[in-house]
């Protein structure tokens, strides 16, 4: 009997890459995600982070762990692929007299020697690489042995997991490509960095406060990179049709009975000890 293999069809990483990179270029993230920054100050305890080492914040966005590690006066190299997001944590940092190095890079291409780096960060970033086993390579290759990696990555079934399988449902992703929601599972951590490392990972919460379910939508249509995009991909009736599924699924997860927004969205907390 012959059986006939079926072959995956293969994703053109560089062409997904450059449209996100597009995507997070368009709107301003910087409103969406100064509203994180508990993340990134919880992160760095998650690491211990000490003030004698050198810190490396990838896919940083506007800087919330950056800002949270220069806090505890560590030498920080903040990056991003998105020049106009690393200038709003360049505002910030100035704003609170905090030294940091700004340096636009590729996640999947971090332009650092070997074994640099003491402590590796990244909050809701390096979860949206399109090359994931790349991505986990290049963190661990910058760290030292015993260092740490501190990963702050939204989990499959959390309300944001779930919103990109709203947004997924409308504007059907590239096939083969990877959740960026498999970062916030354990055993995908597990199997991207390998035996030469210790997995510590912990759910926790971030609670989303915002005016109203429709504040909520109105922002991240307006400002969030691949909210705005979905959004802008359709005609009317199409949006009408994101808009009420994204409300639904809000009025799933919000706890707020005041006409108000207030939903907690699980998020995974890993510590990556590399031997």
């Amino acid at each position: 009997m012959i059986t006939q293999s079926i072959a995956r069809p293969s994703v053109d990483l560089n062409m997904v890459k450059g449209r996100q990179q597009a995507a997070w270029s368009s709107g301003d993230y910087a409103i969406v995600g100064t509203t994180l920054q508990i993340v990134g100050e919880t992160l760095c305890e998650a690491v211990d982070l000490r003030s004698n080492q050198r810190v490396l914040d990838v896919a940083a966005g506007n800087g919330n762990a950056t800002l949270a590690a220069a806090r505890r006066f560590a030498e920080v190299v903040s990056t991003d692929y998105v020049g106009t997001l690393l200038d709003r944590g360049r505002e910030r940092a100035e704003a609170d007299r905090l030294a940091v190095t700004f340096q636009q890079a590729d996640a999947e291409n971090l332009p650092f020697a070997d074994a640099s780096f003491d402590v590796v960060l990244s909050t809701f970033g390096v979860m949206f690489t399109p090359d994931h086993q790349r991505a986990a390579s290049e963190l661990l290759r910058v760290c030292r042995v015993g260092g740490k990696i501190g990963l702050a990555n939204w989990t499959p079934e959390s309300f944001i997991g779930r919103v990109f399988k709203v947004i997924g449902r409308h504007v059907p992703p590239p096939a083969g490509l990877k959740s960026p929601a498999l970062w916030g599972t354990k055993d995908h951590l597990a199997a991207l960095f390998g035996l030469r490392v210790a997995v510590a990972a912990a759910t926790r919460q971030f609670v989303f406060r915002y005016k109203s379910p429709a504040h909520w939508v109105e922002v991240f249509r307006t400002f969030y990179g691949p909210v705005l995009k979905a959004f802008a991909a359709m005609d009317v009736e199409a949006r009408q049709s994101l808009e009420q599924d994204l409300l639904d699924l809000i009025a799933e997860f919000n706890v707020a009975a005041d006409g108000t927004l207030v939903i907690p969205s699980d998020y995974l907390e890993a510590v990556i000890t590399k031997q």
